[in-house]
């Protein structure tokens, strides 16, 4: 009876398999403890590799954390299309708003890497992370639901996504309670987004009548 070929160990990869596995065990990793928690030797050793191992995917810790992020904008476009793309009542601006704050305030680790964090400000024009940042942009015009004039949906929604992240921002760190106004951080949303509305179809009407 011939001899049983060897099974490989649980813990080694297959050419390519290495890479996306370091990006979702990091992801896993800034879930729970933001950026800083990040250690290539802490992911080697994690996932049962060498030291040297991780280096044939990622040169550097900030190669790794641009592809992480990558990932992170990515897994959050699913979920905003996800959010607009149902039938509802509420208008998809409300939809995506509210879906930003859920993500940023269950995912607070991984938004600061998104949001709070020098890497997405260093991605190259036409790279992995800046093309799915820009897919996150598009999800937000796309969900003003209002005609293209010049670049009034642009200004509103670079607005509207200033006042968002200073919520979660400030939400995390237990300074925006609701309490001086009697209102939670879901109304007070609401509340970005229909002014938001309101004013861009104010600034179309205007540019109208200017012909502009």
């Amino acid at each position: 009876m011939p001899p049983r070929p060897a099974r490989k160990p649980l813990n080694t990869y297959h050419h390519g398999d290495l890479r996306d596995a370091l990006v979702q065990t990091a992801l896993g990793e800034v879930e729970l403890g933001g950026p800083e928690a990040i250690s290539i030797s802490a992911l080697a050793k994690k996932l049962g590799v060498s030291q040297p191992a991780p280096y044939k995917h990622f040169a550097d810790r900030e190669s790794l954390l641009t592809a992480v992020t990558a990932e992170a904008f990515r897994q959050f476009n699913a979920i905003l299309r996800e959010s607009i793309g149902k039938p509802s009542k509420r208008s998809k601006l409300s939809r995506l708003a509210q879906a930003t704050l859920d993500f940023g305030l269950r995912r607070n680790g991984i938004y600061r890497l998104m949001f709070g964090s020098r890497i997405m400000a260093c991605a190259p024009k036409g790279s992995e992370l800046h093309l799915a940042a820009m897919e996150t942009f598009e999800l937000l015009l796309d969900s003003l639901e209002a005609p293209a004039v010049g670049l009034l949906r642009e200004r509103s929604a670079l607005q509207i996504w200033a006042a968002l992240h200073g919520v979660v921002m400030l939400a995390e760190q237990g300074l925006l309670t609701g309490q001086l106004a009697n209102v939670s951080r879901e109304e007070l949303v609401e509340d970005m987004v229909e002014q938001t509305k309101l004013a861009l179809s104010v600034a179309i009407k205007a540019a109208g009548k200017n012909g502009r």
